[in-house]
């Protein structure tokens, strides 16, 4: 497998060009065709072979026979030539088709010197670019957001040491700023490090779902309906799903009660639903809150949040084998559905 692209004077000879191999075998199948024809009609030629006491019915149901033999043989000797030059193609797709759903470091073989060959070269070549642009923008924005850690700890002491002089509301207003950031820098390292793909993750452990989802909810006064579950993954990762989930319903549930729900879904999954009685979302939009920094149309940024907290929810979700989406919850109201594998 070659991974580099071709250079802008690579050059196909006229014998390797795809369309003149595809014309030579169109035109030996032609070629070979006419011959069978030719003898097949010599052979039940009845003034040539002497068959004229033949009647006409059996000659030509004999004729028809040959030309279908013909057939068969023109059609057997070009399929191996044409599937040959087609193969590639569909090597070529499903490597564009994985490249396209994430698998930055799918690389495509490069066969032949054809057409071909040089959009698999050229494929290669832009794969790495786009690898190597993608990897250096993780790379600075984790960089960047780890770098935020010290002068953000210096504004916060500066603003514990304000407030004491302040008015009451710029004293709160300063520290509700502060945690803000602090938050939105703590998801930007967190969904940095999930995007990673070389990144040096912890060994699973058997976490106790159930238990987490106990403390959690107990935290915003949420009911939990649960038996006990456990699974195989990082405790960190799910109890920020977890906080994530619950928080979210909490802010958006305009007071609503808060219901989670964790039940076995068949032999091998288990299912969390955290639901409110809030407003609800838009069915267009349910699928895009779960994309970066995106918020619903009159969403407020005084209620809170950075809008990372449900896209990291589906990465935690599916770095897990699961996945996560968004259902209405009857009349009002939704639902977020987490699918997660269950420990057998």
């Amino acid at each position: 497998m070659r991974d580099a692209a071709p250079g802008p004077a690579m050059r196909v000879a006229p014998g390797q060009r795809l369309f003149v191999r595809f014309y030579l075998a169109l035109l030996a199948s032609l070629l070979t065709a006419a011959v069978l024809f030719g003898l097949a009609h010599l052979r039940f030629d009845p003034a040539r072979a002497g068959l004229a006491i033949v009647g006409p019915r059996m000659h030509a149901m004999g004729f028809v026979v040959l030309l279908v033999a013909i057939a068969l043989v023109v059609a057997a000797g070009a399929y191996p030539v044409v599937r040959r030059l087609t193969r590639r193609l569909e090597r070529l797709q499903h490597s564009v088709e994985a490249w396209g759903d994430g698998q930055l470091a799918t690389r495509v073989a490069v066969e032949g010197e054809d057409e071909v060959a040089r959009l698999a070269a050229s494929f290669n070549g832009a794969a790495a670019r786009i690898e190597a642009l993608v990897g250096a923008q993780k790379s600075l924005l984790a960089n960047a957001s780890h770098e935020l850690r010290s002068p953000l700890a210096r504004i916060r002491m500066a603003a514990e040491l304000m407030a004491e002089q302040a008015a009451p509301g710029i004293g709160a207003e300063l520290r509700r700023n502060v945690a803000e950031l602090d938050q939105l820098i703590d998801e930007v390292l967190l969904a940095s490090r999930l995007d990673a793909a070389s990144a040096a993750m912890p060994p699973p452990e058997e976490v106790d779902l159930t238990g987490i989802l106990a403390e959690e909810c107990a935290r915003v006064g949420a009911t939990l309906q649960a038996g006990a579950h456990s699974m195989m993954g990082e405790p960190k990762l799910l109890r920020r799903m977890v906080r994530n989930l619950v928080e979210n319903a909490v802010r958006y549930g305009a007071g609503s009660k808060v219901e989670v729900r964790l039940v076995a879904a068949g032999d091998a999954a288990l299912r969390l639903d955290v639901c409110d009685g809030g407003p609800g979302i838009p069915e267009p939009e349910r699928e895009r809150v779960f994309e970066p920094f995106y918020r619903i149309a009159g969403a407020s940024e005084s209620t809170g949040g950075v809008g990372l907290g449900l896209s990291l929810v589906r990465q935690i979700a599916r770095h897990h084998g699961g996945d996560a989406q968004c259902l209405p919850n009857g009349a009002r109201g939704c639902c977020f559905r987490v699918t997660l594998p269950r420990m057998r």
